[in-house]
């Protein structure tokens, strides 16, 4: 990759840099992609669980929603920079490391997926409930009425939520790199912050801004065309 910079006409230095921010952004990348997957699979459910649960719904069922609702918010309340450190352990048991991006992984993950879940909750919540009303009146299951009604009308706010929760991980995936979790802010700190780079620091700020603003972008045309009301 090196020798492809200097190809483009970089000198030495600036093709090392270049390299470093090409790695970093491709390794940011990587974990916002599998966070993000892996956080929609567990999150989508579990704001469905908590939306069902609620008072008025199918499963209607105070002591298991509040015990899951406190769990959920006392997993959102804890800074991802405490939660990184305090799992430690349970990172080093499933990817066999605490370092690196792969291993960076298992706490965004479990930093978002409560976090996914209360806003997919949100978001069915604005489906009117005489939609639900009308479909349990023509017989329609539970399931049936999740699949058909609620998950397809909330999908405009549902994408929304996605996108917003990309963005979130973007900035969690940055501060990783305060205890070697690759990417592009663990080049910041490496490389910004403890050799005096200024510029690696503004152009590592740049690319994650650059990334937001394309995530947001996608998410609002996304949400356009998945909204037909």
């Amino acid at each position: 990759m090196l020798s492809f910079f200097q190809m483009l006409g970089l000198d030495g230095a600036n093709a090392k840099i270049a390299m470093l921010l090409t790695q970093g952004s491709i390794d940011t990348i990587y974990m916002v992609f599998l966070a993000t997957a892996i956080s929609i699979i567990f999150g989508v459910p579990l704001g469905v669980i908590l939306l069902v649960t609620s008072k008025g719904y199918f499963w209607h069922s105070p002591v298991f929603y509040n015990v899951l609702g406190t769990i959920v918010n006392a997993l959102r309340s804890i800074p991802f920079i405490i939660l990184m450190v305090a799992i430690i352990p349970i990172t080093k048991l499933i990817v066999g490391t605490s370092i690196g991006t792969t291993a960076a992984i298992v706490p965004l993950t479990i930093s978002t997926i409560p976090f996914l879940g209360r806003l997919v909750e949100t978001s069915l919540r604005t489906v009117p409930y005489g939609l639900i009303e009308a479909a349990q009146s023509m017989g329609a299951s539970p399931f049936r009425i999740i699949r058909k009604v609620l998950l397809p009308e909330a999908l405009p706010e549902l994408v929304q939520n996605f996108t917003l929760t990309v963005i979130v991980i973007i900035g969690c995936s940055a501060m990783a790199g305060t205890i070697g979790g690759g990417g592009l802010g663990d080049i910041a700190i490496r490389y910004g912050y403890q050799r005096f780079q200024v510029s690696i620091m503004v152009m590592t700020v740049i690319i994650l801004i650059l990334m937001v603003q394309l995530t947001q972008y996608i998410g609002d045309v996304i949400t356009k065309k998945v909204d037909h009301r």
